[in-house]
C-alpha cells in the first residue's frame, strides 16, 4: 500500500506555504459528484466497455485514489457527509430519503425493522456551502440534492446562493418515453425550468454550470455539480445509444452470460440478480455523455485561464448498481454493488486535480472517504481552517504527507437498513488492510483483507479470531459512542415470503 505514498510526499512539498496564501489566491473549487457510478466504470479504473476520456485525462493530470470510499452504500447519507464532513450516523440520514422501510413498513422476508432515517439534512448543520460563503466565495449548486422533503431544506437554504435542479427527488421524474421526460425535458422539477424539446438533463445542468463559471471568473467560487447521471431511469441521446449497441453486438453475449441468479438472497425479488459483464448500451451512453460534459467544464477553466488555480474533485455517492433495478453495470473484481457493505457498494472512484499542487499521473492506495472532502476543501479555502471535533474527515493533502499514519486510521460505516438491491442491515470498519462487517440479522461477522483479497472471497473471521475480535470491539465502541440507532425485530417476519414485484427505487 505504501508503494506510491512516498512519491506523493515529495510533490506535497510544492504546496504554497500557508503564510503566502492571500484572499486573491483562494482557489476555485469544483466538486463533481456522480450518482451510482461504480469503481470500475471509468477506463482509468479498468472499464473496457465504457469510454471516459476526459475523466481519464483528469486522472492523468492529477491524483487517482484506488481505495476511495463512499460513507454509505446508498445516496442520501453520502450526500449528507459531502455537505458536512460527518458520518451518516451523526446527521441521522442513514438511508436514502425516505427509505425502503418508510413508516416502519417491512417486507415479510425482512427479519428486522430499522429505526427511521432523517428525512432532511438539518439546517443546524454547517455545510461546505455555508463555509465557502462565509469565506467570500460565490456558491452554486446544480443537480441532485435528495436531502430534504420540504423546500426549506433545499440547497438555497443550506449555503448555496443558486440552486439549479436540487430538490426532494433522488432521480429524474416524469418519464414519458425514451426521449421525453425523465432525463429529457420536460423535467417536472420545481427548481429547473423546462428546456427546448429534446434537451438532455446532463447537458442542461452543465450549461448552467458553465454560465456560473463565466459570471464568477473574477472571484473565488464553489461549484457543486451533483449529477443525476448515471442513476436510473436509463435514458441517453439516441446517437450514443446506437454507438454502444453496435459495441455490445460485437461482444456477442447472451443474457445467460450477462447475469447470474445463483445466490440465496436473490429468491425474494424477481429483479434481484447479479450482472457479470459491462455491456449495457444505454448506461454506456450515459457514461460517455457525462464524461463529455465534464470535459466541457475542464475546457472552460482553460479558456478563462482558471485552470491554474482550481481544485477539481470527482467521485461517486456509492458503488455501481449491479444487483437490482436492471443491474446496468458491474463492479468486478469488487463484490456486489450499490446497497451492500461489500467493496462494490462502497468503494468508488476518486480523482483530485490541482495544478501545481499535485504531480500529474499520481496514484494513491491511501484509504480515504467522502467525509475527507469537507476538511480538504475547507483547508483549501482558508489556510486557518480548524476542524471541528464533530467532523469525522481529515484533510487528504495532509494525510498524504504522513503515509505511515494510514495504519492507525479507522473508517466506519453504519447501514442498519435493508437495501432495494438485496443488501441487509449491518455496520463495518476498515483498519489497515482489514475490513470487518457485522451483520445484524444473525450477529455474524465477516473479516476480509481487502488489499490482498479485493473480491472479498475469503472470510478470515474464523482463521484470524484475534483481529476479528479487536475490530468488532472497535466497531461496537464506535457505534455506542455515536449513539447509533439499531434495528429491531419484525413481528410479521415470514421467511417463506417471496415477492413477485420488481420496481425501481432510489
Amino acid at each position: 500500500m505504501l508503494r506510491n505514498l512516498l512519491a506523493i510526499f515529495s510533490f506535497l512539498c510544492l504546496l504554497q506555504p500557508a503564510s503566502a496564501q492571500t484572499k486573491q489566491q483562494q482557489p476555485n473549487i469544483i466538486v463533481i459528484l456522480a450518482d451510482d457510478l461504480g469503481w470500475v466504470d471509468l477506463t482509468s479504473y479498468g472499464s473496457t466497455f465504457y469510454e471516459t476520456p476526459n475523466l481519464d485525462q483528469l486522472a492523468a493530470k492529477g491524483i487517482r485514489f484506488t481505495q476511495g470510499y463512499a460513507t454509505c452504500p446508498v445516496c442520501s447519507p453520502t450526500r449528507a457527509t459531502m455537505m458536512t464532513g460527518k458520518y451518516p450516523v451523526k446527521t441521522g440520514v442513514t438511508d436514502w430519503i425516505k427509505g425502503r422501510q418508510e413508516d416502519g413498513k417491512a417486507k415479510p422476508y425482512e427479519k428486522l425493522i430499522a429505526q427511521p432515517t432523517a428525512y432532511q439534512l438539518a439546517l443546524e448543520e454547517k455545510t461546505i456551502g455555508e463555509y465557502a460563503l462565509a469565506n467570500g466565495y460565490s456558491t452554486f449548486f446544480a443537480g441532485k440534492w435528495h436531502l430534504g422533503e420540504e423546500e426549506k431544506y433545499w440547497p438555497q437554504y443550506q449555503g448555496f446562493q443558486t440552486n439549479i435542479g436540487g430538490w426532494s427527488k433522488g432521480s429524474p421524474t416524469g418519464r414519458i418515453n425514451d426521449s421525453t421526460g425523465g432525463f429529457f425535458t420536460p423535467y417536472k422539477n420545481p427548481t429547473l425550468p423546462d428546456g427546448p424539446a429534446g434537451e438532455y438533463l446532463t447537458d442542461r445542468l452543465t450549461n448552467e454550470s458553465l454560465a456560473f463559471i463565466e459570471r464568477n471568473q473574477q472571484k473565488p467560487f464553489l461549484l457543486m455539480y451533483s449529477m443525476y447521471a448515471v442513476h436510473n431511469p436509463l435514458q441517453a441521446p439516441a446517437a450514443l445509444i446506437k454507438k454502444y449497441q453496435a459495441k455490445q453486438k460485437q461482444l456477442g453475449l447472451t443474457n445467460n452470460q450477462r447475469f447470474a441468479k445463483d445466490e440465496p438472497w436473490m429468491k425474494y425479488e424477481d429483479g434481484w440478480k447479479r450482472r457479470l459483464v459491462q455491456d449495457q448500451p444505454v448506461y454506456a451512453a450515459m457514461m460517455e455523455n457525462m464524461d463529455w460534459n465534464i470535459g466541457r467544464i475542464l475546457d472552460k477553466l482553460k479558456q478563462l485561464n482558471l485552470d491554474d488555480n482550481t481544485l477539481v474533485i470527482f467521485t461517486s455517492d456509492n458503488g455501481g448498481l449491479s444487483t437490482a433495478e436492471g443491474s446496468p453495470t458491474v463492479n468486478g473484481p469488487l463484490r456486489a454493488g450499490k446497497g451492500w457493505l461489500y467493496e462494490g457498494g462502497i468503494r468508488v472512484p476518486l480523482i483530485m486535480y490541482w495544478k501545481g499542487k499535485i504531480i500529474a499521473g499520481t496514484t494513491s492506495d491511501l484509504p480515504v472517504t467522502t467525509a475527507d472532502l469537507f476538511p480538504t476543501i475547507a483547508a483549501a479555502i482558508n489556510r486557518n481552517y480548524q476542524k471541528e471535533q464533530s467532523i469525522d474527515g481529515e484533510n487528504i493533502l495532509m494525510l498524504l504527507k504522513k503515509p505511515k499514519g494510514y495504519n492507525n486510521r479507522k473508517l466506519f460505516w453504519h447501514y442498519p437498513h435493508y437495501s432495494n438491491q438485496g443488501g441487509k442491515p449491518g455496520s463495518a470498519i476498515r483498519a489497515g488492510n482489514y475490513k470487518l462487517i457485522y451483520n445484524y440479522e444473525d450477529e455474524s461477522t465477516e473479516l476480509y483483507d481487502v488489499v490482498q483479497d479485493i473480491a472479498e472471497k475469503n472470510n478470515l473471521a474464523a482463521s484470524k479470531p484475534v483481529i476479528a475480535a479487536k475490530l468488532k470491539k472497535d466497531l461496537l465502541d464506535w457505534l455506542k459512542a455515536t449513539h447509533a440507532l439499531m434495528p429491531f425485530k419484525n413481528p410479521a417476519y415470514n421467511p417463506a415470503a417471496v415477492s413477485s414485484t420488481n420496481t425501481e427505487h432510489e
